[in-house]
């Protein structure tokens, strides 16, 4: 029986210790503050952090978080690890805080600027680098017990930099604009000079990254995604397949890459960005951040405490089942029902067209859409994994062009 591969994304495997899910899921971050920023220096390590002060941390992939004192009750749009052990977060009024074990303790470090820290990268345990209002650029070169001011020679707001090789790297980017024009600076001296470079469009720029010294991308408002193999010297444009805002981009190679921003917005490329393929993230929250340890396994952070996780690049299924043409459409009952904690649902369309199939609580919130795509005529199934949600009454709902029906299942831990 052949499998068709949709982009389309719902659940995954969660971790080594529960049941296989596909996907993104939730994972419970036990906060409600907005999350501007995540950070993996292993698979099983990571730190997101946020509004109010927020640092939460996790030592087994996101099963459990906990937080963490950051000292602050500001925003913190940024967190940076280097290892399990060093890290450093900074955000509002100017705010660093740095750890040596592991986020136990956050000590106080200071610069001269006062205002938002919206970037912080590190090429190794000295040598770091912030970004934020104003054209603001700092930089240490111990660690960040002194923070000297770069010239940035902008003064528009400064969102994301990445310098593209670990260790002690002189070449590095930032990104950043106004509304109605994007910046990128570059240095290959250290950030001792930085250079705005040209072609980079009308639209603000956030999320910026580099996968090596010549071939990065950047997004931004509007869905504006570019791509240059020259360092910056030459820009394309790429086509994102949204209009919503662009925040964050990660790839592991200079093929593989994803994209996150507004209104839950996740899209993933396989071939450098020439295709941008929107996946389902099962959240409508904006999406501030995307870290990805390999291929597979990745978070996403955003507002309102939500993190996300996939162990598959976000990949969903859907399964033909016959070759049948049927003559009407219809929604099967799920099987097995009640069940723990993986069902599936077999439905059927007569005509070519788009078909969403989402999933509802007992109180008519939608919490999952699990089918997102044009389809063919056909008979189909797909599975959800509820593993994530409590027991109770759940509805699932067939929705066409031509067509709706809802069901009931029942899901039993």
């Amino acid at each position: 029986m052949r499998k068709v591969i949709l982009t389309f994304t719902v659940l995954i495997l969660f971790t080594a210790y529960s049941n296989s899910q596909i996907g993104w899921v939730n994972q419970f971050s036990f906060t409600a503050n907005y999350l501007y920023c995540i950070d993996f220096p292993n698979a099983l390590t990571g730190w997101a952090c946020g509004q109010n002060g927020t640092i939460v941390k996790t030592t087994n992939a996101g099963t459990n978080w906990a937080a963490q004192q950051s000292g602050t009750t500001g925003f913190l749009y940024t967190i940076f690890f280097i290892d399990v052990n060093t890290g450093w977060a900074a955000g509002q009024n100017g705010a660093i805080r740095k750890t040596t074990n592991s986020g136990v303790n956050w000590v106080i470090q200071t610069s001269a600027f006062t205002g938002f820290i919206y970037s912080i990268f590190f090429a190794d345990a000295n040598t770091g680098y912030f970004a934020g209002s104003t054209g603001t650029v700092y930089k240490t070169t111990n660690g960040g017990v002194n923070w000297s001011q770069q010239q940035s020679n902008v003064t528009n707001t400064l969102s994301c930099i990445h310098f593209p090789v670990s260790g002690a790297s002189l070449t590095g980017y930032i990104s950043g604009g106004t509304g109605t024009s994007g910046t990128v600076l570059k240095t290959v001296n250290g950030g001792s000079n930085w250079v705005e470079l040209s072609g980079t469009g009308s639209n603000w720029l956030f999320g910026i990254y580099f996968i090596d010294l010549l071939t990065g991308w950047v997004g931004g408002i509007n869905g504006a995604l570019l791509r240059t193999t020259d360092g910056g010297s030459n820009w394309t444009s790429q086509s994102s397949g949204t209009a919503n805002r662009i925040v964050s981009l990660n790839f592991v190679n200079q093929n593989t890459g994803w994209a996150v921003g507004y209104a839950g917005t996740i899209i993933n490329t396989t071939n450098g960005g020439a295709n941008w393929l929107p996946q389902i993230s099962n959240t409508t929250e904006n999406l501030w951040f995307v870290d990805f340890v390999n291929a597979s396994t990745g978070w996403a952070a955003g507002w309102v405490g939500v993190i996300l996780r996939t162990t598959n690049g976000g990949i969903t299924s859907i399964e033909p089942v016959s070759n049948e043409i049927p003559s009407e459409y219809n929604l099967s009952q799920n099987y097995p029902n009640p069940f723990n904690p993986v069902t599936n649902v077999r439905f059927q369309i007569p005509k070519s067209g788009f078909i969403e199939l989402k999933i509802f609580d007992m109180l008519g919130s939608e919490i999952a859409t699990i089918v997102n795509e044009q389809l063919n005529p056909g008979i189909y199934k797909v599975e959800w994994d509820a593993f994530n949600y409590p027991s109770g009454v759940y509805y699932y709902k067939l929705i066409s062009d031509e067509f709706t029906e809802t069901k009931k299942m029942v899901f039993v831990k």
